[in-house]
């Protein structure tokens, strides 16, 4: 907790509010400029000497439910509202619904790799992005925008080429949603998409039960391609935190026949633009 840089970030935005900006009368001309520290205090729901002694630098470490009120109180921006929570030590939560639209410096990232698949996943494992490799190598139904990686790994909805590691795959799919489940309590979309699951797949209720617990990162897998055999991928994920996303990119290793195979498929695909869903 940097307590020093905290306490001149909150005396600074509250200087820099106005009454009128919160709907305050604004009265008498005040000593100094902004709101009171009172006035802080109570459109946070918290007391006047716990703010008082955070703008000091000696408080505790506020809970995620004191910075959240803060950040309402203050008139934070997402982005000041998130450095609010590092300089307190903590993790800003995310908001009360997945974020199902992809950031433009994302979405360009995805049309500058050469010979590389690459997906755009939100927090329930819904295909919000992809490139054209990417449809080529995980079938045309990516291109309706309704893709699902979990409703393809245990539903079979879509295409499900994937020979090697369907296994340790269903327990990450698992994992994210369970993680999802408890950041996105409210989401009608996700809530949906676990009753299918659970309704759907046995093996989905039973990994659930297990509670899984994986961190992204590096795997192989072998893809049994309709049209190009037997490619060997490597999946690499790239972390999204501020919309709880994941882009997954799939290359192969140089010289290889993989490596090959991918070439040829993005020859075919032409290295046209990144596509989205309808939203």
């Amino acid at each position: 907790m940097a307590r020093q840089e905290l306490a001149r970030f909150l005396r600074h935005r509250r200087e820099r509010l106005r009454p009128q900006d919160i709907g305050l009368p604004t009265g008498a001309p005040r000593r100094t400029p902004g709101l009171r520290r009172e006035e802080v205090a109570e459109l946070a729901h918290m007391s006047v000497d716990y703010y008082t002694r955070l703008e000091q630098a000696r408080g505790p470490r506020p809970s995620p439910r004191i910075l959240d009120g803060l950040a309402q109180a203050l008139h934070l921006t997402p982005a000041e509202r998130s450095h609010l929570f590092r300089l307190a030590g903590s993790s800003a939560p995310p908001g009360s619904n997945a974020v199902r639209r992809v950031r433009p410096h994302v979405a360009g990232m995805l049309q500058r790799l050469p010979e590389t698949g690459a997906i755009v996943t939100d927090a329930a494992y819904g295909v919000v992005a992809w490139n054209p490799l990417a449809q080529a190598l995980l079938g045309d139904d990516l291109g309706r925008g309704t893709t699902n990686l979990a409703r393809r790994r245990f539903l079979g909805q879509g295409h499900m080429y994937e020979t090697s590691s369907a296994e340790e795959f269903g327990h990450i799919v698992v994992a994210r949603l369970r993680r999802a489940a408890d950041r996105y309590p409210h989401d009608a979309q996700l809530t949906g998409l676990l009753a299918q699951l659970r309704a759907g797949s046995e093996e989905f209720r039973q990994i659930w039960e297990t509670r899984p617990v994986h961190a992204p990162g590096h795997r192989t897998k072998v893809l049994d391609h309709p049209v190009a055999g037997k490619v060997r991928l490597n999946c690499d994920v790239l972390l999204v935190p501020e919309d709880d996303q994941e882009v997954v990119l799939m290359t192969a290793d140089p010289g290889s026949p993989s490596a090959r195979t991918l070439r040829h498929l993005a020859a075919r695909t032409g290295g046209g633009p990144v596509l989205f869903p309808a939203v």
